[in-house]
């Protein structure tokens, strides 16, 4: 048999061919590797500032119950597009440095500043501490707990200011939750604090009275999202009547039920998202409501991150017809 060798004209289209061929292929396998590698999640991410969206839709990372896992997660979510971080000053449940440690070695990583990162943390009375670690001083008046738990706060995230300081939940009386209140001021007075605000506050006439007695009202109300509190409606309703933002924690916890329904599935499915990201796009369409995800899957990030970047753009995710809808689906008396 004899074997006949194509022209050398041919030989160099062939090889030619035959390169480009590879050259293709290691490319989109290079690509799907790129989509599918979380270590590589960040390079697709478009490095925003909170500054640019802070009046616009978003979520905000929640970093309590993470522990030991606290830095890495922080890091991850920074990196997939987060820019809204919350945490508080109180080891029972947070790791405050972490936080620190994890915004800090992201931001490094992609090039941000502190102004791009929106850091809040909170206050938190003896009540809800672990009492075998304390963060601050027990034995002290409460106004000077509050000012140690500040410098705490800012050494741990690393900062030398806060975009927002929460007190954690109304001590037992309101001349005590005034008393926090005036030290928080004067936080905002000197500039190491930009807002204020407060948690787990439940009654309506505690936080009117606070809006009306103090001297830098409250930029925040952050409580949990529930029908056993019929959702906040007249504190939600105060909020948004009042230029406060609203932030809902336990959304999704308190709502698994109704966002396990077929029916809520099928809605979500229509728009492109999960019954979470739904249920997140839902609060966040009604403009005054920044809802907490304390998500530590890197997937779950990166939807939190798409749908906020979709209602961004301005894209009109829900009608009011359909806001009313998924009211009655939640159980909320009003929206």
């Amino acid at each position: 048999m004899v074997t006949v060798k194509p022209p050398s004209a041919y030989r160099h289209k062939l090889v030619t061919h035959y390169l480009i061929l590879a050259f293709a292929f290691f490319f989109l396998c290079g690509t799907v590797f790129i989509v599918n590698n979380p270590s590589s999640s960040a390079a697709g991410v478009r490095a925003y500032s909170a500054k640019e969206v802070s009046s616009k839709a978003h979520l905000i990372y929640g970093t309590a119950w993470k522990k030991g896992e606290t830095a890495r997660l922080v890091s991850e979510a920074v990196k997939t597009g987060f820019r809204f971080i919350d945490t508080a000053c109180q080891p029972k449940h947070y790791d405050e440095a972490g936080v620190g440690k994890g915004w800090t070695a992201a931001a490094q990583e992609l090039g941000l500043s502190r102004d791009d990162i929106w850091l809040q943390t909170k206050f938190t009375p003896l009540s809800g501490q672990d009492p075998f670690n304390v963060p601050y001083n027990k034995k002290l008046p409460i106004d000077q707990q509050a000012r140690e738990s500040l410098e705490v706060s800012l050494k741990n995230l690393k900062v030398d200011y806060l975009d927002s300081w929460v007190l954690h939940s109304p001590p037992e009386s309101f001349e005590d939750l005034m008393t926090v209140w005036k030290v928080m001021e004067e936080a905002v007075d000197t500039q190491r604090v930009l807002h204020i605000g407060i948690s787990n506050c439940y009654d309506i006439d505690t936080f009117r009275l606070l809006y009306q007695q103090a001297r830098h009202k409250p930029s925040v109300l952050q409580n949990r999202f529930r029908a056993e509190t019929e959702f906040d409606t007249p504190l939600r309703h105060f909020c948004r009547d009042h230029g406060i933002k609203y932030q809902s924690f336990w959304t999704l916890t308190a709502n698994i039920k109704a966002l396990a329904t077929p029916e809520v599935e099928v809605l979500a499915k229509a728009k492109g998202l999960t019954p979470q990201t739904y249920m997140y796009a839902f609060l966040m369409s009604l403009g005054y409501v920044n809802p907490l995800s304390g998500t530590t899957s890197q997937a779950h990030m990166m939807e939190d991150v798409a749908v906020m970047e979709r209602m961004q753009g301005r894209e009109p995710m829900f009608t009011e017809k359909e806001q009313r809808h998924m009211a009655k689906i939640l159980g909320m008396p009003k929206l």
